[in-house]
Order: C-alpha cells, then structure tokens, then sequence
C-alpha cells in the first residue's frame, strides 16, 4: 500500500502551499459567505469536504478573486459561478489527459525498488512549469482568437446573427467494434480519430467544440469552409483501414453559444443527420445547401449525354478505385467553378425536428476528357 504521505507530498508541490484551512475558515479568511464559497468550490467540479482542513493559501487568494469581481460589478454572481464552472470542466479534463499520458507512460520504467509514487514526484517537479507556462501560453492565444471574432462580429453581421455551420463526424459501428477490441488498442484508435480530425479542423480555420469518443462537433462562420472539412475527414479517414467508417451530418443556421459549447435547432439538425447518413458521406440541410449554391461554391448536377447520372458515375468510380464519393465530369457551365456538388434526397420526418429534406454533398471531380 502506498504512504499517504506522498500524495499529500505531491498535492503541496503542485499547489505550492499545505493544507491549513476548512471550508469555513477559507471563507471567513476571504471575506466571502460560506454559501457562495460553497457554490465556487461545487461549480469548478470539486466535492463538498465538510470542515476537513483541505484548503490552502491559494484557495483563499482565488475565491477572493472571484467575489472580487462581482463586488466590482465587472461581472455578477451567476457570470462569476459559469466562470468556475466553465474553467472547472475544461481543466479538469486537461489534468486528467495530461496525468494519464505523463504519468503511465513515463512511470513505466520505474528503477527497480522505487514505486511509482516515488517515481511520480521527481516527475512532476519538472513536468509543472513548463506545462504552466504552456498552459498559459495557449490559454492566451485562444483569448486573442476569440477577442478577434467577437470585434469582427460586430462589424459582420452575418456573424452577428450567431449563424454558424455545425458539423458532426461519427465512426460507424464503434460499438459493435470496441467489444472486440483490447482496450489499449481502442484507446489508439480514439486517440488517432480525436488527433486527425483535431489537426485537419484547426488547419482548414473550423473550430472543435468537442470530442465524444467515437464522435466529434465542429463549427465555422463559413459554410464553404464547413464542406471542405467535412469531406477532407471523410477523405483522410478512409485511407486508414484500422478506423471504421465515417458519416457526417451538417446544418446552417442560428446557434446559441454557451460555456465553450453550441445549443440549438440547428445543432439537433446536424446531429440527426449524422445518424441517418449513409457510410462515407456527408448529409447537409437546406439552408447549408443554399449557402453553399448562394456562395457559388456548389451546384446541383445533370444527367450527362448517355441518361447516366453524375452519382451513378460516382459510384461507378468509388467502386473501381476505392475513392471517396465525388461526382464525375465538367461542372455545369457559368461564371466560376462549384467546387461541390448538391444532390437532393428524399425528404423523410426526424424526431423533433419535422419533415427535412437531406441533401448529399459530394465534390466535382473533373474527367479526364473534360
């Protein structure tokens, strides 16, 4: 059994201060009331400790902080409790992450005689300032990024409106595949879906608002933007044959933005999609597929000379090289060049939502005779 002691070793070196306070004692010293302590403390994800001296310094510094800024009238009470909520949830899933792949990968190799605990604390201290300064260092470029789109908005008022594209990308089957895998390697290929489509999302300018395992959320101002990721994860993802399929459901419309996340119809829209497209394909809704045609960004196709669809052809040439879904020929003439192709499918009801009109997204994939 590990010594008690070392834990209590590494919770001070990386708080810096001992345990000296109770809850009650903490408050009374930051002059705050026990009740809105107790709401700070259960808002950043932390259990009630009854009057256990847990507390420290810097618990006092912080929670007189907060109230601080809701005696100031910068912001109110229920600001400042979604403030540590919002920080509370983020960073909590941050040190679990950071703790899992630090700690088990490099605890691993541990000098015979030493246990892990013992192993962990060296660790730590030179693990804990670099990943503060990092932690700092992107908390602030994140700022600056989000500070740059709410002035933006309030000169555009396309962003104005909070009209968004919303995309969900699911890994078909994941279920039925992660009975059969070993848990190291479904972590793997967790770890390798989250990553690629983390990497391609940020480098096309879309936004991740989060991962659910075996399924993301994204967004972007712009719906051009929007399809191009959609259908480069459908793309990227089909070269790996250890990941399983993907389906991809998008909508565009008025979103509610709150706490790092997005609500709405239109996010229930894109969700429902997701469930009802088929493998390797991506499904948007009306409004995306007029934002798209409005943009000259796509267009829906024709027959070609012989009565053969553009989607038979597309078929025809996913069947043959293994390609992701694309249509086939010279894009319909006019000024420009779509770039993706609109194909309507029949309208069915969803749950909630009504009766919606699908529409499957595929790119324009010129001939080599064209």
């Amino acid at each position: 059994m590990e010594d008690p002691t070392v834990a209590l070793d590494l919770e001070e070196l990386i708080l810096g201060a001992p345990r000296r306070y109770t809850p009650y004692q903490a408050a009374r010293t930051a002059e705050v009331p026990m009740e809105l302590a107790t709401r700070f403390w259960r808002a950043m994800g932390f259990p009630d400790i009854g009057q256990s001296r847990a507390l420290n310094d810097g618990d006092v510094i912080a929670l007189r902080r907060l109230a601080g800024l809701v005696e100031s009238g910068l912001i109110n009470e229920a600001m400042a409790i979604q403030v540590a909520r919002s920080t509370g949830q983020t960073t909590a899933r941050l040190a679990g992450w950071q703790m899992d792949t630090f700690l088990e990968n490099l605890t691993q190799a541990a000098e015979p005689g030493l246990t892990r605990a013992e192993v962990a604390y060296p660790l730590v201290e030179l693990l804990l300032p670099e990943l503060e300064q990092f932690l700092v260092y992107v908390w602030r470029r994140q700022l600056a990024a989000v500070t740059g789109r709410v002035v933006q908005a309030a000169e555009d008022t396309e962003i104005t409106s909070g009209r968004l594209a919303v995309g969900f990308a699911d890994l078909v089957g994941f279920t039925r595949l992660s009975r059969r895998l070993e848990e190291e390697e479904l972590g793997s290929l967790v770890e390798t879906f989250e990553s690629t489509c983390a990497d391609l999302i940020a480098g096309q300018g879309g936004r991740l608002i989060k991962t659910l395992g075996d399924e993301i959320l994204f967004v972007s101002e712009d719906p051009v933007t929007a399809a191009e990721i959609a259908l480069s994860l459908v793309e990227t993802l089909t070269q790996d044959e250890a990941i399983p399929a993907l389906r991809v459901g998008m909508a565009f419309g008025t979103v509610t933005s709150r706490m790092g996340d997005v609500f709405g119809t239109t996010v229930n829209l894109a969700s429902r999609l997701t469930s009802i497209a088929q493998r390797d394909a991506v499904l948007i809704d009306g409004e995306f597929a007029a934002a798209l045609e409005q943009a000259g960004a796509a267009a829906q196709g024709a027959q070609d000379g012989t009565g053969t669809t553009q989607s038979q052809l597309a078929e025809a040439l996913a069947a043959h090289s293994g390609a992701p879904l694309g249509v086939v020929g010279p894009p319909p003439p006019g000024p420009g060049a779509p770039r993706f192709h609109l194909q309507a499918m029949w309208r069915r009801p969803v749950r909630g939502l009504g009766l919606v009109e699908p529409w499957l997204l595929t790119r324009w994939i010129k001939s080599p005779t064209s």
